[in-house]
């Protein structure tokens, strides 16, 4: 019987000599390099308003090469990929040994560890090579009959990290010190880069075909080379992402009349993603439970992938599983490969977990002083309903969204009730849509809203509605007149298109657009024109201005609000002792609804003659003037005065009587 463990060691001693004669590279390096194809597993699509947009994992494939002697070194390779843009991949630099370097969550996996598929390299747990500047060495596994025969590794039978930390300059990402192991006659060697973020602002805008590519291409470098058959690769396409606008505007609110939050919606907020994965979760929800698509680690099921590894919370003590960490898997959230990085004084780090999900943003303009701005929590159907079936975080496929208390609140993690920081509802708008009052200062406002749940197969419209209250008070020209207006983008917004250990991911670019117009407040106002007006020859003018605002009619739905304010007469003639100076104006002070105000020229402007135009801060002023000598003897005459056109409001056409007074104003 042939003794196979005699015959395999012999075989081993055979190699030996045969390594050492035709590679003497350190005692056992390649001496025909590995051959490599490359390929993207994904190219996704980059919202072209991102500036830490995620691009498709790089995958090389390695074969052939020459066998490396068990017991001598693995020559290292420093792989570096350049893209047409800046990468942005968060910076994690507590995690280089030296305390200093650019290295980030980008990450480079060796042989698919943790993915599930078969071989010995998918087996391994996910090892972090912790000197992300200089690699980490690796040997040949030598010991016969263990599972490191063979392969690489660290020490002894202890498989080599298999998890290198990408350095971040400029649009380039470098993993220095790489092991190339061939796999020889048989097998792949897999090498996957993931978790790369990009700028895609200076691609927006897109091309002919309607989306500009982002091109990477690799370079190899170090102690031996890899032949690679394609070295550029499309590794997403950028275009908008995101259409926002403004729809039902009421541009015609009235000034003199008070504002209730009962009198429903003045507009609606609608942002359109322009295609399904525009909006994101923070990570895949993995159960029908509330905040699924926020919650980042636990210890249910219903919140784990495949092949989770356990790490500790910043206490060092508690267990806690990271999700989203199959390699090649396709997540369509805002965090892609999640990996925490272990290692001294590295607690909390944790590569490729983004710190929310999408999250939209409306900054409202130009609010005047007085005037109180609710939005809805959550998104509408229409002023008086929030969308159907809509649970925080359930795995459904209705688009819903919630108010959150800022834009860059980080959504924590999950094992405490309420991590996630929504905002309670301040009022109800109506009886089945809350609503939260957003702070005004200085006439600005902001108010967030974060993306809950997501069809990603399909592109949504989340709408929010917009109302308002305020008290109205004529005599002191509140709220002041005007229009306000809103800004509409992705959240939060920044300027730094460069990687950063500071700022959050995602980060967008600023709304591009011109504000759009939320509301208007228009001035209750009635302009009235006296044609002749004389106190002289003998007669005297009586005039008169009624307020008839208050009446018993209504016409549909248009029912007349009571209103009060004064009349500004401005005089334009003169008098006996001055024929070309007009008099001062004259004020009739507050004319009640329902009430009429009456004066005589001799107590006004006394000898005036001319005419007069009568402005009234409120909308149903009518007048009417009566000529006469002393005692209306002799001659007498009245006219109603003409109603004008309001160049300030386009209200009431030039007449007296209009088909709207008619029905009760």
């Amino acid at each position: 019987m042939v003794d196979f463990r005699r015959f395999a060691l012999a075989l081993a001693v055979l190699a030996l000599f045969a390594g050492m004669a035709s590679a003497q590279v350190g005692g056992g390096g390649i001496g025909t390099p590995l051959s490599c194809t490359t390929n993207v597993t994904v190219t996704p699509q980059l919202r072209g308003e991102g500036y830490t947009e995620q691009t498709g994992d790089i995958t090389l494939s390695c074969t052939g090469g020459t066998s490396i002697t068990p017991g001598n070194s693995i020559p290292l390779v420093n792989i570096t990929v350049f893209y047409n843009t800046t990468v942005t991949s968060r910076l994690l630099p507590s995690t280089v040994g030296l305390g200093t370097g650019n290295a980030s969550e980008a990450l480079l996996l060796i042989d698919e560890p943790g993915s599930g598929l078969p071989g010995y390299g998918p087996s391994l747990p996910q090892t972090l090579c912790t000197s992300p500047l200089t690699g980490c060495p690796a040997t040949v596994g030598a010991t016969y009959g263990s599972a490191t025969w063979g392969s690489a590794v660290s020490s002894g039978t202890t498989p080599a990290a298999n998890v290198y930390q990408g350095i971040v300059s400029g649009n380039s990402v470098t993993f220095f010190g790489v092991p190339a192991l061939p796999p020889t006659t048989s097998g792949t060697r897999v090498y996957r880069v993931t978790n790369v973020r990009v700028n895609a602002v200076p691609l927006a805008g897109g091309s002919a075909s309607g989306a500009q590519p982002v091109q990477a291409s690799i370079s190899i470098s170090g102690a031996t080379s890899l032949s690679i058959s394609q070295s550029s690769l499309a590794v997403g396409f950028v275009q908008n992402g995101l259409v926002a606008g403004v729809s039902s505007a009421v541009t015609n609110l009235k000034q003199c009349t008070s504002q209730a939050l009962s009198g429903g919606q003045v507009a609606y907020l609608n942002f359109t993603e322009q295609f399904g994965t525009a909006f994101k979760t923070r990570v895949v929800p993995q159960s029908n439970t509330a905040y699924a698509g926020q919650i980042t680690s636990g210890t249910g099921s219903g919140n784990l992938l495949q092949n989770a590894v356990p790490y500790f919370k910043a206490d060092g003590v508690t267990p806690i599983v990271a999700n989203q960490n199959t390699p090649g898997a396709t997540y369509n959230s805002e965090s892609n490969f999640v990996f925490p990085i272990s290692g001294s004084g590295n607690s909390g780090q944790v590569a490729g977990l983004a710190d929310y999900g999408t999250r939209l943003k409306a900054i409202f303009n130009n609010i005047p002083s007085g005037v109180n701005v609710y939005v809805s929590t959550t998104n509408v159907n229409n002023g008086a309903s929030m969308v159907s079936n809509a649970v925080p975080g359930n795995t459904s496929i209705a688009g819903f969204a919630q108010l959150i208390n800022g834009e860059t609140t980080n959504d924590g993690n999950a094992g405490t009730t309420g991590f996630f920081p929504a905002i309670t509802a301040t009022s109800n708008a109506t009886a089945n849509q809350n609503a939260f009052q957003i702070p005004i200062s200085a006439g600005t406002g902001t108010a967030v809203w974060e993306v809950i749940n997501t069809n990603p197969n399909a592109t949504e419209t989340l709408t929010f509605a917009v109302y308002l209250t305020y008290t109205a008070n004529v005599s002191q020209s509140a709220p002041a007149i005007g229009t306000s207006t809103v800004n509409l983008s992705y959240a939060p917004t920044a300027t730094s298109g460069a990687a950063s250990s500071s700022l959050t991911i995602p980060r967008f670019v600023s709304d591009a657009s011109a504000a759009r117009t939320l509301f208007g407040i228009i001035l209750c106002r009635t302009i009235l024109l006296y044609p002749y007006i004389t106190n002289q020859a003998g007669f005297d003018t009586g005039l008169t201005v009624a307020n008839t605002s208050q009446d018993p009619y209504t016409l549909g739905s248009a029912v007349t609000a009571a209103q009060t304010g004064s009349c500004t007469f401005t005089w334009y003639g003169g008098t006996t002792a001055a024929p070309t100076t007009p008099p001062a104006a004259t004020n009739t002070g507050t004319i009640a609804a329902g009430t009429v105000w009456a004066g005589l020229a001799s107590s006004l402007v006394p000898t005036f003659q001319g005419y007069a135009f009568a402005v009234c801060n409120f909308q149903w002023a009518h007048g009417f003037a009566f000529i006469s000598d002393l005692g209306a003897r002799n001659l007498a005459m009245g006219y109603l005065a003409v109603v004008l056109g309001d160049p300030g409001t386009s209200t009431r056409s030039n007449s007296n009587t209009t088909s709207a007074e008619n029905g009760g104003h």
